[in-house]
């Protein structure tokens, strides 16, 4: 993508014409809360002052659309046990290894206590220092939605087929659209202080991976449009009026802003990798929303033999949030960051007691890097 093609989709005109056009169409009289899912979207609308353009009976809730956020405890405490018990290469990507685990843990502690974790860029680079320590048990710790789902399919592919023995993947790819069925079937979902969920603005490169398909059968059962929408400034503002006129006009319909890239059945080819590698696992446990049926993935018996949950002994451990910290609440988008008592006073990016203020897709790092004096300034909805 060009420079002068991302930045017509930053141009200041066009983004003034857009917000008066939302400003039109707002009714007044109603309030409308509409979920953007991927963190990538909620950096966006704060590092491009997105907010500021929208009236105020437009509120932006922000989603669990951000895999590291998500991830409970107790899979950070397979990561340590991995490191730390089992002595194998732990390979994962940057943001996890400062996510707090059980005790206040991190893999990034672990390592500096001698264990041996490296930040890896991408699958492939775990598969090649399995191949430069040939003597050593290399585990890829996967993490993602959608969208890094089919690098570590083609890793375990090509590992099968080099007949690697000493690597194996620690799986937690977990699904968008299960997600957001457990967000509308939540019981307080309706329940007095809770934000009732109008519309949602969807996820980009997930799309771009599954498309829109997998959107319309909860959009219609659940009477909630979808908008799919780019990470560029525009690409929000644009989704918000969709989603602005098809409530207005009672429709609950999936539409797509981000047809330059996404269309609606996705990447056919990474589809297919995907599911010769991975089958649903009947349920996972997601940090804030608890344990969604269908809703993650797990590696199939044909690949058992790298499979680090079943190459490694690891302990099943249920393990408890920090009690202080709101990270749960601000997944499922009942509180904002500047809710919690520790944002940027216990909890700061240089000092995160929850996963959200860790993740560089995290709601709390949005507001702590972008938003924080203003969502001070500004009564809630």
């Amino acid at each position: 993508m060009s420079v002068r093609y991302v930045d017509e989709f930053r141009e200041s005109r066009l983004a003034h014409a857009l917000a008066a056009g939302i400003r039109s169409l707002a009714d007044p009289a109603r309030t409308y809360r509409l979920m953007e899912f991927c963190g990538g979207h909620t950096h966006a609308i704060f590092r491009y002052g997105v907010p500021d353009l929208l009236p105020a009976n437009i509120r932006l809730v922000h989603g669990p659309g951000c895999p590291v956020c998500v991830l409970p405890v107790a899979r950070i405490a397979h990561a340590l046990q991995l490191a730390s018990a089992h002595g194998v290469i732990l390979c994962t990507y940057g943001d996890l290894v400062r996510v707090p685990g059980p005790q206040r843990q991190s893999l990034l502690k672990a390592k500096a206590a001698g264990a041996d974790v490296r930040i890896v860029w991408s699958s492939l680079d775990a598969l090649k220092i399995a191949d430069e320590n040939p003597h050593r048990q290399v585990v890829f710790f996967a993490i993602g939605f959608e969208t890094t789902t089919p690098p570590t399919a083609v890793v375990l592919l090509q590992a099968r087929a080099l007949g690697v023995k000493n690597f194996s993947v620690h799986c937690n790819h977990v699904m968008t659209p299960p997600a957001i069925v457990g967000l509308l079937e939540r019981p307080e979902a309706q329940a007095p202080g809770s934000v009732p969920i109008d519309g949602f603005i969807g996820p980009a490169h997930v799309s771009a991976v599954i498309g829109s398909r997998p959107f319309e059968p909860f959009a219609e059962r659940y009477r909630r449009p979808v908008v799919i929408a780019g990470f560029e400034p525009l690409d929000v503002m644009q989704a918000i009026l969709m989603l602005i006129r098809q409530l207005n006009d009672g429709r609950a319909e999936v539409e797509n802003e981000y047809a330059r890239v996404v269309n609606r059945d996705g990447n056919t080819k990474a589809q297919r990798m995907m599911a010769e590698v991975f089958e649903r696992r009947a349920k996972f446990e997601w940090r804030g929303l608890g344990e969604l049926a269908d809703s993650a993935l797990g590696i199939r018996p044909a690949f058992a033999d790298f499979d680090a949950e079943q190459r490694f002994d690891l302990d099943v451990v249920a393990v408890a949030d920090h009690k202080a910290c709101d990270c749960g609440d601000i997944l499922r988008g009942v509180k904002r960051p500047t809710d919690c008592r520790l944002f940027a006073t216990g909890c700061t990016p240089d000092n995160p007691l929850g996963s959200c203020m860790v993740s560089s897709e995290g709601a709390c790092a949005a507001y702590y890097a972008f938003g924080r004096a203003r969502e001070r300034a500004v009564a809630p909805v």
